[in-house]
């Protein structure tokens, strides 16, 4: 298990010759709205996943632009633009399917691909000029994909993607990204599973039938302000904390649920993330935390979702429970919650939970939470664009949300990322590290710069 230093150097600047260009599809189009089922426009994704890849052998600009152009023939809904709806509510969005195009950036950078590889696992803010950043008033008038591709001196690249997280999840990127690799490799394919736009399949139901409460969410009216750990984490200097885990490391917190409860590797991970960010924050024992995180539900719907679909698949499992028994208890106490939240999404907790976001006043409860998004098991370290497999692979940025990545070349490892203070962060690499079983000394609060918060 390693913990990475707590800072990373800044890398230079970025230059480019010509101004970015649209990368349209390489053919006529269906023109139409595309309709956003209440998975994809939450105000919670209003966002783009930024991908970052680290290759020691570029591949030539205008191969990529050919592969994409072709490719955005088959997901024509990003080449669009995001739209409110024609009621002009803006609880709903939709996607005008224009043909405009995906952004495509090229720059320069007097950096090597070695250079950069020590410092890769944490990202910082300088890393922001490797992706063009789009002048916009608002969200939606940033195109749904930017890319932006950096030649190195050493004849490497770093190629960087934004990808609008309302038309796509983990899952969706992932099938795109790899159909892209794949046709810049092999330019007479066309991707290996028809990709499939339509999100009717997840419209709500009529009349709504809210059968289960989502402890995932809440209403704007719900008073937090005085528990809002995430404003309060938000408003002070974060650096990222980043903390790869091989099998063999992973193996001992299993066993610590032995020989009563058997868990997986996402379960057991979770469970101790979610443990050790509570302990390292040093919280009221008798706070309301909870643990949200991504849970794929193409399977567990009935009807499962069309082979391709690539909209927002996923629903947040949702695990909670007071300071004082989560730091006291061992990790199964934790393990289990994470287990009880997974199999709480059931078909009918699903579609109860996309009717109960229907409401214009229901949104994500992000106050007292860490969220975890899982990365690894997409096969996003995978894209090989002709120049080998990527010797880096993972986000922009780091923030309050809780990342598993993928470790190139090593299916099995997961690497966890977080964004912390940095006297949190030093704690909690501590606490994630040493397998700490005993009882927390946790009779004080959290003091960051003097202030207290749970």
């Amino acid at each position: 298990m390693t913990a990475d230093k707590l800072t990373s150097p800044e890398i230079p600047d970025c230059h480019s010759q010509n101004q970015p260009i649209l990368i349209c599809p390489d053919r006529p189009t269906p023109r139409h709205s595309l309709y956003l089922s209440n998975l994809d426009d939450q105000k919670f994704l209003r966002f783009s996943i930024k991908y970052l890849y680290l290759y020691q052998k570029a591949v030539s600009a205008d191969a990529l632009k050919a592969s994409l152009s072709k490719l955005l023939s088959h997901y024509y809904p990003l080449a669009g633009r995001l739209v409110r709806t024609s009621s002009g509510d803006d609880h709903k969005l939709e996607v005008d399917c224009n043909g405009e195009g995906a952004l495509f950036a090229e720059a320069f950078m007097d950096f090597t691909a070695l250079e950069f590889l020590p410092f890769s696992s944490k990202p910082n803010r300088s890393w922001r000029k490797l992706l063009f950043k789009v002048e916009a008033l608002t969200f939606l008038d940033i195109p749904p994909l930017v890319i932006q591709l950096t030649n190195l001196r050493c004849g490497g690249m770093i190629l960087c993607t934004g990808i609008n997280h309302c038309l796509c999840d983990g899952v969706g990127t992932a099938q795109f990204l790899n159909d892209w690799a794949r046709i810049t490799t092999k330019p007479d394919s066309n991707p290996p599973i028809t990709p499939f736009h339509h999100r009717h399949v997840l419209k709500p139901r009529w009349p709504s039938q809210v059968t289960f409460t989502n402890p995932a969410l809440i209403t704007q009216t719900d008073p937090q302000e005085h528990n809002n750990l995430h404003k309060f984490l938000q408003s002070h200097p974060l650096i990222p904390s980043s903390i790869t885990f091989t099998p063999t490391q992973i193996l001992p917190l299993k066993r610590q649920c032995l020989p009563s409860l058997k868990c997986t590797t996402f379960e057991a991970l979770a469970a101790h993330t979610w443990r050790s960010w509570v302990r390292s924050l040093n919280l009221s024992p008798s706070l309301n935390v909870k643990l949200l995180f991504s849970v794929n539900v193409r399977r567990k719907l009935k009807p499962q979702l069309p082979e391709g679909y690539y909209g927002n698949g996923f629903v947040l499992g949702c695990a909670e429970a007071e300071v004082k028994d989560l730091i006291t208890d061992n990790l199964r106490h934790g393990v289990k919650l994470v287990q009880n939240a997974k199999a709480a999404l059931t078909d009918d907790y699903i579609r109860s939970t996309i009717d109960l976001l229907e409401g214009k006043d229901v949104k994500t409860d992000v106050s007292a939470s860490l969220i975890i998004s899982q990365w690894s098991k997409l096969g996003l370290e995978d894209l090989d664009f002709g120049g080998g497999k990527a010797l880096h692979m993972g986000p922009l940025t780091s923030d309050v949300y809780c990342l598993f990545l993928p470790v190139v070349n090593d299916f099995d490892s997961v690497r966890v990322l977080v964004s912390l203070p940095e006297n949190v962060a030093i704690k909690f690499e501590s606490y994630m590290t040493e397998f700490l079983d005993g009882e927390a000394d946790n009779d004080g609060q959290t003091v960051i710069n003097g202030e207290k918060i749970g």
